[in-house]
């Protein structure tokens, strides 16, 4: 039996204070990638009512600069799932509180697998796309799939390369 994306769906706003900006005054990419991570957990951990560990995050791309003083949301859900995985889409907006202004700022692809107690992958329910978005979202995710495993054999292949030899 699947549940649905909206059963998943995290939103999570907060207001860019000085402290969690750079020098030109915008948001650290560090800090957005935070909330990014936590926003997409709580998405999976509702989706699985399971522990879960994050496997991997395809990429942050940011699209627009979020000010001090902007307000900014994510928005998470389940779009995808295999047996013990499940990608999150986080769809990140910012808003200029004074005028209302507001735009897409980030997009981002995470994927997490549920996990027992031991740390052991288990398996997750289904999910069900309703709205045009989550099906075009759904059809589409196991091309990204397909990149990220590709990105992983790479990410080995650079690991064993860099690891150091024992010395002869």
């Amino acid at each position: 039996m699947g549940k649905t994306m909206k059963e998943s769906r995290t939103i999570q706003t907060s207001h860019v204070l000085p402290p969690d900006t750079n020098h030109h005054g915008t948001l650290f990419g560090g800090q957005l990638m935070a909330y990014i991570d936590n926003v997409a957990s709580i998405a999976a951990t509702k989706h699985s009512r399971s522990l879960v560990v994050t496997a991997s995050t395809d990429s942050v791309d940011f699209l627009k600069p979020i000010r001090v003083g902007d307000a900014v949301t994510l928005e998470a859900f389940v779009s995808y799932t295999g047996k013990s995985s499940m990608e999150v889409f986080v769809r990140v907006t910012t808003e200029n509180l004074l005028s209302g202004d507001q735009s897409v700022a980030a997009i981002s692809f995470l994927t997490f697998v549920a996990i027992d107690n031991e740390g052991k992958p288990i398996p997750v329910p289904d999910v069900v796309p309703e709205t045009e978005e989550e099906k075009w979202l759904n059809e589409t995710a196991e091309n990204r799939a397909g990149h990220r495993k590709a990105r992983k054999l790479h990410s080995q292949e650079l690991a064993a390369f860099f690891t150091p030899k024992p010395h002869e």
